[in-house]
C-alpha cells in the first residue's frame, strides 16, 4: 500500500501544461491521478478536412485508379480519410480500391489505424519518421508506382518529391490541418507561468504545437527564462517523440523525449522525471529538498506553499547554499511588495509552512541561505 500511495502522489505540487488539443484529454487525466495539477494550453487547433471539396475528388480519384501502395503517415489523417468517405457515402468503394494496396505506415499509430479500417500493415517505421519511410521505398524500388500518401496536417515532409523523382507517380491527401489556438490568451499565460515558475512541465505531442508555443512565449518575453530555468532542470520540456522535439531543439531549447511515441510513454516520462529522483534536489540539515511550483518535497514528504513561499523556497535553492539578501529575494516575490520587511514576513511563512524543519537560515546582516549539508 505504501508503494501505491507513492506512485499517486508521485506528482504533488506539480502544475503541468499541456500544449497540445488532440487527446489531450487523456495524458491530462493520467497526469492527475498521480497529483498534478494539469493546465491545457492548446497552441494550436486540428481543423478537419471531412467536408473539403478537394478531399472528396482526390479520393475518387483513388477510387477510379488505385493506388500500388498507401503511405500512412497518422493514425488520426488515415481514420478522418475513411470517416470522411463513409460520410460522403464512397467508404465501400474506396475499401475496394485499396484491397489490393501494400501499406506502409510511418509508427505505430498510423499501423493501429490501418488496422482498425480493416487493412494490414505490410511495412511500419521504427523511427517513425517519414524520411525511414522513404529509404524504405527507395530501396524496394517504386518507378512506375501508384502512390498515395496521407499527410499529417503540418503538410509536406518531402516524401511526394522525394517519390516522384523516383519515377512514382504520387498523389497525395490531408485530411486535417492546422489552425489558430483555442484561446491564444491562455497560451501566452502559459509560457509565463514556466517562465516564472508557476509550472514545473509543459509537455507537447507535435511538432506544429512545439513550434506555436515556442513562438507565443517569445512574443511574450518569455522564452528566455523557460530557457533558463529548462536548463537549470526547473522545468521539464517533454516531446512525445524525436520529430516532436525538433522546433526545442531549434530553439535552443533542453528537451526530454519520451522513449517511444505514444502519449502513455510520454506520461511515465514525466511521473519518472518527478517521481523517480530525476528532478534537481538538494541534501540539507532537514534532508533531501525538492522543489516544486506548488510546494516542496522535504525528505520525501510534500509540503504544500502558497506562490510567495514557493518563489522564495526556489530562488533559495537556485543558489545553491548560497546566501541571498533581502534585495535578491524581494526581487522573485511576486505582487507590489517586495521590501525588506515582506520578505521578512514572507520568510516567516515559509519557516512557519515547514513546520520547524530548519531548511531556511538566517545569516545575521546578510540575509538568507538554505541549510544546505554540502555547502
Amino acid at each position: 500500500m505504501t508503494t501505491a500511495r507513492a506512485l499517486d502522489s508521485a506528482l504533488a505540487g506539480c502544475t503541468i501544461i499541456v500544449a497540445a488539443d488532440r487527446r489531450s484529454v487523456d495524458l491530462a487525466t493520467a497526469l492527475e491521478r498521480r497529483g498534478a495539477v494539469v493546465h491545457r494550453a492548446p497552441a494550436l487547433s486540428i481543423v478537419t478536412n471531412s467536408d473539403d471539396a478537394e478531399l472528396l475528388a482526390r479520393t475518387e480519384r483513388v477510387i477510379a485508379s488505385p493506388p500500388d501502395i498507401v503511405i500512412v503517415t497518422t493514425g488520426v489523417g488515415f481514420r478522418g480519410w475513411m470517416d470522411a468517405a463513409h460520410e460522403n457515402g464512397l467508404d465501400g468503394q474506396l475499401d475496394r480500391a485499396l484491397q489490393g494496396a501494400h501499406f506502409v505506415a510511418r509508427g505505430p499509430k498510423a499501423h493501429g489505424a490501418i488496422q482498425q479500417a480493416g487493412f494490414t500493415a505490410d511495412w511500419v517505421a521504427e523511427s517513425e519518421t517519414s524520411a525511414e519511410v522513404g529509404e524504405y521505398l527507395l530501396a524496394s524500388g517504386v518507378a512506375g508506382k501508384r502512390i498515395l500518401v496521407q499527410h499529417h496536417g503540418a503538410g509536406a515532409d518531402g516524401l511526394d518529391e522525394l517519390l516522384t523523382d523516383a519515377g512514382a507517380e504520387v498523389l497525395s491527401i490531408t485530411v486535417y490541418r492546422w489552425g489558430p489556438p483555442p484561446d491564444p490568451d491562455v497560451v501566452r499565460r502559459s509560457a509565463l507561468q514556466a517562465a516564472g515558475g508557476e509550472a514545473d512541465a509543459v509537455l507537447f505531442t507535435s511538432a506544429p504545437g512545439a513550434a506555436s508555443w515556442i513562438a507565443f512565449a517569445e512574443e511574450s518575453g518569455a522564452l528566455e527564462s523557460v530557457r533558463r530555468r529548462a536548463e537549470s532542470g526547473r522545468l521539464l520540456l517533454a516531446c512525445v517523440g524525436p520529430i516532436t522535439a525538433a522546433p526545442l531543439h531549434t530553439a535552443n531549447l533542453r528537451t526530454t523525449i519520451a522513449d517511444r511515441g505514444r502519449l502513455g510513454s510520454l506520461a511515465r516520462t514525466v511521473i519518472a522525471h518527478f517521481g523517480g529522483g530525476k528532478a534537481p534536489s538538494l541534501p540539507t540539515d532537514a534532508g533531501l529538498v525538492e522543489v516544486r511550483s506548488g510546494g516542496v518535497l522535504v525528505d520525501g514528504a510534500f509540503i504544500p506553499l502558497s506562490r510567495s513561499a514557493a518563489a522564495l523556497i526556489e530562488a533559495l535553492a537556485s543558489a545553491g547554499g548560497r546566501v541571498l539578501s533581502r534585495a535578491e529575494l524581494g526581487g522573485v516575490l511576486p505582487g507590489a511588495e517586495r521590501n525588506g520587511h515582506a520578505v521578512e514576513v514572507a520568510v516567516a511563512r515559509l519557516r512557519e509552512a515547514l513546520g520547524g524543519n530548519e531548511v531556511v537560515h538566517t545569516v545575521v546582516k546578510r540575509g538568507y541561505r538554505l541549510a544546505v549539508t554540502e555547502y
